[in-house]
């Protein structure tokens, strides 16, 4: 026994992983403003320390980031899920690649909080690094999802 999907279901839910993406590239370069804020926080001295440790950047950091991992996970997962119920396949290609590879380095720094907690400063550097290429890929694949969401709007 197969489940029928009707067809307004299928043609709407190919929209459901670019409009979130978007949202969750938006939501990154938050993350990434704040995370400046909270290096900034840690490399100040006196007053302004005092001062910059009032904006709670580190907590507001660690939370946004945290969502952005469930989110970011679960709407790749949407994203190949709605591609396979919509074509009886997945288009194995550079936007799924990059993607799959986001979603890996995303949980990669992730878990690296435990050890920045505790000072390690490798942990930091790492985070960083992987979480500019993450935002590097993430760009280029807003770009090239665009592409796809105009070939199935022009199939429409």
């Amino acid at each position: 026994m197969s489940l029928e999907i009707p067809a307004e279901v299928k043609v709407w839910s190919q929209f459901i992983h670019p409009i979130v993406m978007w949202v969750l590239f938006a939501a990154s370069l938050y993350a990434l403003y704040l995370g400046v804020l909270v290096r900034r926080t840690r490399n100040a001295d006196g007053e302004k320390k005092k001062e910059l440790i009032k904006g709670k950047f580190n907590v507001k950091h660690y939370q946004v980031g945290s969502l952005l991992l469930g989110a970011m996970v679960v709407t790749t997962l949407i994203g190949m899920g709605v591609t396979y119920i919509n074509n009886g396949k997945l288009f194995v290609g550079p936007h799924l690649l990059a993607g799959l590879g986001m979603t890996g380095l995303i949980a990669v720094a992730a878990s690296l909080s435990p050890y920045m907690q505790k000072g390690q400063n490798w942990a930091r550097y790492t985070h960083i690094v992987l979480n500019l290429a993450l935002l590097g890929l993430f760009g280029w694949q807003a770009v090239t999802g665009m592409d796809i969401v105009q070939r199935i709007i022009s199939k429409m």
